[in-house]
């Protein structure tokens, strides 16, 4: 790697070496010290069911019963460290590959699936989760982050003795390329957001390369509007579990917003409709494989004597469990009536919306067969 360029480890936090091996971190050591065995384990347990879940859906989409399907494959060590560091009252926005914060967030796996086979737009229940919807629009969430933020510094300032919460915008190094990620980070810098600003420098924006996309480091974007920033190794759950632990403590006790870029690796295709196999050669795919998040921690565990053969057989039921629901919950879904399309549009009436359904129920009735109302 090119010490200079974005692809630099210069200034990356880590906890825990790619073979497993602990070490210390001068600034951010402490937020994790309280972690135990038990903990860790859960990480554990939640990035290997969420993988196995992951690589069912993909199978899945190849049998023609999802449209598409985009795999979070490497990247659970980002998701499942940052997303152990969120609180109730913080809320989260995710882009489309955050399968793993949603199961934290208690989103059930099964349910996101309905989006990948056209059957809803993401729409679970934020009372219930703090997790918005997937955004499939690339970028565009983050105002959303961020004007949510806003209201929340607002909210917190009109009733100071609520508990603080913030919010975690995630999405891709390909993002950070579009306008509205740029205007988010000037609005949450200007405006002192409550927000965490988490970069999943996966390496590509689906087949181009992040040294395509910038000369510097991704999080010095944050540097470049005035917001702290840090470099953590997204691979290594224990870190990213420690950066996203003080930055959300930072945005939560009214310091403003802040910009993590963590490095890691799509290890599969950007979806299932693209080869990487194209842009990308099998000696980059082992450098990374080396690094997997889930056999590095297993690692450490493993030589403390804390995963027991019987924990293990444990969360492969859990996920092969996850796996069979998903399969017979998927293949038992129907074709919802074509009309449905106009539900859920907007949260009040919408006369233009009503219009359009009415002209297009009559569309459907001039058709005098058995699909007219399908």
């Amino acid at each position: 790697m090119d010490s200079t360029g974005p692809l630099s480890t210069d200034g990356l936090v880590s906890m825990l070496t790619h073979e497993g091996v602990p070490v210390e971190h001068e600034t951010f050591s402490r937020y994790v010290q309280n972690l135990d065995a038990e903990e860790l384990r859960q990480m554990w347990r939640a990035m290997t069911v969420v993988r196995a879940w992951d690589l069912e859906a993909t199978s899945l989409q190849r049998q023609g019963e999802l449209g598409l399907w985009v795999q979070s494959l490497g990247q659970e060590g980002a998701q499942i460290g940052s997303g152990r560091a969120l609180r109730d009252n913080d809320f989260v926005f995710p882009s489309y590959r955050e399968h793993g914060v949603a199961h934290l967030q208690g989103v059930d796996l099964v349910e996101v699936l309905r989006i990948f086979r056209g059957l809803q737009h993401g729409a679970w229940t934020p009372a219930e989760h703090n997790f918005h919807l997937y955004t499939l629009v690339i970028g565009a969430h983050s105002l959303h982050a961020t004007g949510y933020a806003m209201a929340k510094a607002r909210e917190q300032k009109a009733n100071p003795e609520q508990e603080p919460g913030a919010v975690v915008a995630y999405f891709g190094d390909g993002a950070t390329s579009q306008g509205d990620v740029n205007e988010s980070l000037i609005f949450a810098s200007v405006y002192n957001a409550p927000i965490v600003f988490f970069c999943q420098n996966n390496q590509y924006a689906i087949s181009e390369s992040v040294t395509r996309q910038t000369k510097v480091p991704l999080a010095d974007r944050g540097r470049g509007v005035g917001m702290p920033t840090i470099r953590v190794d997204g691979n290594d759950v224990i870190a990213c579990r420690a950066v996203t632990e003080w930055a959300l403590d930072h945005a939560r006790s009214g310091k403003g917003p802040v910009f993590i870029e963590a490095l890691t690796y799509r290890m599969g295709a950007h979806t299932t409709s693209d080869d990487p196999t194209r842009y990308r050669d099998k000696e980059e795919e082992q450098y990374w494989a080396d690094r997997d998040p889930i056999a590095r921690l297993d690692t450490y565990l493993s030589a403390r004597g804390e995963l027991s053969d019987e924990f293990r057989e444990d969360v492969a039921q859990e996920a092969k469990a996850l796996g069979e629901r998903a399969r017979s919950t998927v293949k038992s879904w129907k074709r919802p009536p074509l009309l449905d399309m106009f539900k859920d549009v907007y949260a009040l009436p919408h006369a233009a919306v009503d219009a359009e359904r009415v002209w297009f129920e009559r569309f459907q009735e001039s058709f005098d067969t058995e699909e007219a109302g399908r």
